[in-house]
């Protein structure tokens, strides 16, 4: 890591990072796992005020925030997620972290010629469901599309899923407002 901190220090761009961080999980041949453990992390963090608030306070020192991610995530993460994340508080950029996961799932999706579906639902997706996703997603684009969930209680049920600027709202709350617009109400 000292040779990323070399390289970037604080003056790095999130995409810098980004591609920063692809490259060692695929020199470590974990870049699938990697990616997966990242982006779920980052959107756990943004959903979690007291986790973000705790990784982002520079007043705590950065050994702590290190501690944290390493009692999260030891033994549920692959060692070089934990490392990755670490390196990014270290470096003084956890408040990009859902960027940098973002951009890292952008880059590692366009290295393999894909597009990155992120899905919201208030449940997580088995891998059947995943795949059927993946399947309806990549025909309505005319694209390979790899789906990365985000559990969203706030969606109710249904999901609703973002590739690049389209939209589709299968969320039951959106056939609600459908249902009342239909109504006249």
């Amino acid at each position: 890591m000292a040779l990323l901190d070399r390289i970037f220090g604080k003056g790095g761009t999130v995409a810098g990072y980004a591609t920063a961080l692809v490259a060692v999980a695929e020199a470590e041949g974990v870049l699938a796992k990697v990616e997966d453990e990242l982006f779920a992390f980052a959107k756990a963090a943004d959903q979690n005020p007291k986790l973000r608030e705790a990784l982002t306070d520079q007043a705590l020192p950065v050994d702590n925030r290190q501690a944290l991610i390493r009692d999260i995530l030891g033994g549920r993460a692959h060692p070089v997620t934990i490392t990755l994340i670490s390196f990014v508080i270290e470096s003084g950029r956890a408040r990009e972290l859902s960027k940098i996961a973002d951009a890292f799932v952008q880059i590692a999706a366009t290295s393999r010629e894909h597009a990155v579906a992120e899905v919201r639902s208030a449940v997580p997706l088995t891998d059947k469901q995943r795949e059927r996703l993946e399947k309806a997603l990549s025909r309505a684009t005319g694209r390979t599309v790899e789906v990365k969930v985000i559990v969203d209680p706030t969606v109710i049920g249904g999901v609703v899923a973002r590739v690049d600027e389209l939209v589709f709202d299968g969320s039951i709350s959106s056939r609600l407002q459908d249902a009342k617009h239909a109504l006249g109400s």
